[in-house]
C-alpha cells in the first residue's frame, strides 16, 4: 500500500516505546506498545487556525450550513448577553464557552474557561470542559491536567446530569459530570498512547455510567484498549452485556463497532461515506473498523481506513478522526517520515 504518510515536526512527533516487529494476531498479546504522547509545538499558528494536528499541519473551523451557523451564532449571542448581565455567573460563564466550542472557536472557549477557573477555583465543570477543548486542540498534556484537577474536586460529591448545548432527538441528556471527566480523562490517555492509564479512566468511567448511550460509549474506548494490551479475556466478557437492542439515542456507531467485535455484523456493512462526503457517525465508525482490523493483526487495512479519515479534514475535531490522527502520527514517527521503512506494517 503506499506510504503517503507527512513529516511529523520533531516537536509533535510520538516515540513508540517498542516500534519493531508485527503486529501480533488477536490473542497473542498486546497488540502494540504504548506510546509516549506527541509534545505541544511552540510554532504559531497561522492566521485564523485554532490548532495543529499530530501531524504538524494547521487546523482551521470547519464550514458549517448556514442555517446550523445563524442558530449556533443566536446561542452564542444568548449566552454572551447572559453573561454580560451577570459577568461572575459560573453557568454563564460555562455556556459561553461552551457555545464558543461549537462554532469552532477552541481558543476564545479555552480562555472562557480559565476565567471561571480563576472566579470558581472549586467548581469542576470549568477544568472538564477546558479540558476537552484542550483535546480538540491537540494539547493532551494540559487535558489530563484539567481531568485530574477535576477528579479531585469531585471526590465524593454527589454525580449531576449534565445540560446538553446540542440535544439529542429525544432531548435527553445521557451524561452527568462524573461520566465526561473521566470520559475524556480516558480519552487524553489514549490518544497520548497511555494504555495503561487509560484502562483505568475508562473503568471508572464505566462505574458511572448510567444511561445505555454513556455504557456503550465507554464500552467502545474501553474494549479498544482492552485489546491493545492484549486482555482478550476481558474484552470479551465487557461484550457479554452489550447488545444489538439496548435503547441507543446518540451512540449507534459505537454500538455498532461493538456489534462487530462479538460477531454480529461486518465490516463491510459498516464503513460508511468518506473523503467529502464523511460525517461525524461515518468518522467514528471508520476508525472504530480501523481498530477492529488493527487488533486482529490487520495492520496494512487498519491504516488504510486511519488514512481514509483523514481525507476529510472538517471532521478534524471529532473523536474518530483524533484517534485516527494519532495512529498516523505514531506510526509516521516510528518509520521516519515519507519514505520511511513499512516493515511494522
Amino acid at each position: 500500500m503506499p506510504h503517503r504518510f507527512r513529516r511529523v515536526a520533531p516537536a509533535l512527533a510520538f516515540v513508540l516505546v517498542a516500534c519493531g516487529g508485527d503486529t501480533p494476531d488477536a490473542g497473542s498479546g498486546a497488540a502494540d506498545a504504548p506510546a509516549e504522547g506527541p509534545a505541544m509545538t511552540a510554532a504559531p499558528l497561522p492566521a485564523g487556525a485554532e490548532a495543529r494536528s499530530f501531524l504538524g499541519e494547521p487546523l482551521f473551523p470547519a464550514d458549517l450550513p448556514d442555517d446550523v451557523r445563524a442558530t449556533y451564532e443566536a446561542n452564542l449571542a444568548q449566552a454572551e448577553a447572559d453573561l454580560e448581565a451577570a459577568p461572575d455567573d459560573a453557568d454563564a460563564l460555562i455556556w459561553t464557552g461552551r457555545r464558543l466550542a461549537y462554532l469552532g472557536r477552541y481558543r476564545e472557549a479555552i480562555d472562557v474557561f480559565t476565567r471561571g477557573m480563576e472566579l470558581h477555583p472549586d467548581d469542576a465543570r470549568f477544568y472538564r470542559h477546558r479540558g476537552h477543548r484542550f483535546i480538540s486542540v491537540r494539547d493532551l498534556d494540559s487535558a489530563i491536567a484539567d481531568f485530574r484537577t477535576a477528579v479531585e474536586l469531585i471526590r465524593g460529591t454527589e454525580d449531576e446530569v449534565e445540560p446538553d448545548g446540542l440535544p439529542n432527538a429525544r432531548g435527553i441528556p445521557t451524561s452527568t459530570l462524573h461520566f465526561n471527566i473521566w470520559y475524556h480523562l480516558g480519552l487524553a490517555h489514549y490518544l497520548q498512547g497511555e494504555f495503561e492509564q487509560a484502562l483505568l479512566a475508562w473503568n471508572d468511567c464505566l462505574a458511572v455510567s448510567r444511561h445505555p448511550d454513556s455504557v456503550v460509549a465507554t464500552s467502545y474506548w474501553l474494549n479498544n484498549t482492552l485489546r491493545r494490551l492484549g486482555l482478550e479475556a476481558e474484552a470479551d466478557a465487557l461484550l457479554a452485556d452489550i447488545s444489538s437492542d439496548m435503547d441507543i439515542i446518540e451512540s449507534t456507531s459505537y454500538l455498532d463497532v461493538l456489534l462487530l467485535h462479538k460477531g454480529e455484523t461486518t465490516a463491510e456493512e459498516l464503513v460508511g461515506p468518506m473523503g467529502d462526503d464523511a460525517t461525524l457517525a461515518s468518522t467514528t465508525t471508520a476508525y472504530g473498523v480501523g481498530m477492529w482490523h488493527f487488533v486482529n493483526g490487520r495492520r496494512d487495512t487498519a491504516f488504510g481506513l486511519f488514512e481514509g479519515v483523514l481525507d476529510n479534514a472538517s471532521q478534524w475535531a471529532a473523536f474518530g478522526y483524533l484517534a485516527a490522527e494519532a495512529e498516523v502520527a505514531r506510526l509516521d514517527a516510528a518509520d521516519g517520515g515519507p519514505g520511511g521503512g513499512a516493515g511494522d506494517r
